[in-house]
């Protein structure tokens, strides 16, 4: 009887699930079966929740949960953090469609061997926008502002040199006009070497939490033609189940390659897989793409970076560019330093 050592056991399983999910992934594509998450879509509030940080993973097709590199780890799965090895600072600058800014921030703090305190922010803004009215089509002359933000607090526990914990806290908030709507949402997250080569495995759940409504009451329409105060209807935040791998598949001095893969099962979508590729050369130059399946509207991603050290100090500067059809395209910037 032949006996499988340890490394080839894992092996098998990592084909049996790469096999598993990709009769899934093409099922959705070739409509085998009903994609019943797409019947949820709309139903969820603060939805820019789900915008992707960093110009790193956004050039590896947003398939973050198992890189930890920077403090928009923090953002992917706050088990991460505890991955870095060094204290860390990123800001990252998103230009997303309809003329809109997204900007996000993220700080590392490293206390010991084990714990790491991290603290993100993040938020989603445009001009001010003119009132419309079905007697002013372009606008009365009143202006209105839309804008999102979150402030989260992460705590990050390396329990062994293979297996990390975190959870993140997050106030949460949107404007729009004269409503406003605020929550607290809590991320967790795991982070696993699996002892193979680099190979991790890692999950987290984030945007968990209870249903939100805008304050206040408006005025609904009744039967007999008066109005009478009513409450808003409560939606669910945009909670996702994320599990990811990553591993690198060439190991050289002066070459390397990591690949990353990354299931999302979102509660107000149908689950799509994200797939990311990253050249290293000489440990300096960085060259990446990413793919995005089973998404109408993104496809390919693609990015670049490099980093230097500066008196004891890791910099490190990043550029992503996305896909995302006929809504234009997408583009990122990202800064860090190590420290």
């Amino acid at each position: 009887m032949f006996f499988l050592n340890k490394n080839q056991k894992i092996i098998k399983k990592l084909q049996i699930i790469f096999v598993l999910l990709l009769l899934s992934n093409l099922s959705y594509g070739l409509d085998l079966f009903p994609s019943l998450g797409g019947q949820r879509a709309g139903t969820s509030v603060f939805t820019f929740l789900k915008i992707g940080v960093g110009a790193r993973t956004a050039g590896m097709g947003n398939a973050g949960v198992s890189l930890a590199n920077d403090a928009t780890s923090l953002y992917w799965n706050p088990a991460a953090a505890s991955q870095l090895g060094r204290s860390d600072f990123t800001i990252s600058h998103t230009r997303w469609p309809a003329e809109m800014e997204y900007s996000y921030i993220g700080y590392v703090q490293k206390l010991n061997e084990h714990i790491y305190l991290g603290f993100s922010a993040g938020a989603l803004y445009t001009d001010p926008m003119e009132v419309t009215t079905v007697y002013h089509p372009y606008g009365n002359g009143d202006y209105f502002n839309y804008g999102d933000m979150f402030l989260g607090l992460t705590l990050s526990h390396k329990m062994t040199d293979r297996f990390s914990y975190g959870f993140t806290v997050k106030y949460v908030e949107e404007t729009l006009a004269d409503l406003d709507m605020k929550t607290v949402l809590l991320d967790l997250g795991t982070y696993y070497w699996t002892g193979f080569k680099s190979l991790r495995f890692c999950v987290s759940l984030v945007n968990f939490g209870s249903q939100s409504k805008p304050g206040g009451t408006y005025l609904k329409p009744i039967k007999d033609g008066g109005n009478e105060d009513a409450n808003y209807a409560l939606f669910s935040p945009p909670t996702e189940f994320r599990i990811g791998a990553a591993m690198d598949i060439i190991e050289g001095e002066k070459f390397s390659t990591l690949l990353s893969c990354q299931l999302n099962h979102p509660v107000d979508n149908f689950e799509y897989f994200v797939f990311g590729l990253e050249e290293t050369i000489y440990n300096q130059l960085f060259l990446r793409v990413g793919w995005l399946g089973n998404q109408s509207e993104r496809s390919w991603t693609t990015g670049a970076g490099a980093n230097f050290n500066i008196s004891g100090l890791n910099f490190s500067a990043d550029y992503a560019w996305s896909d995302f059809g006929v809504l234009g395209d997408v583009q990122r910037i990202q800064m860090s330093v190590k420290f």
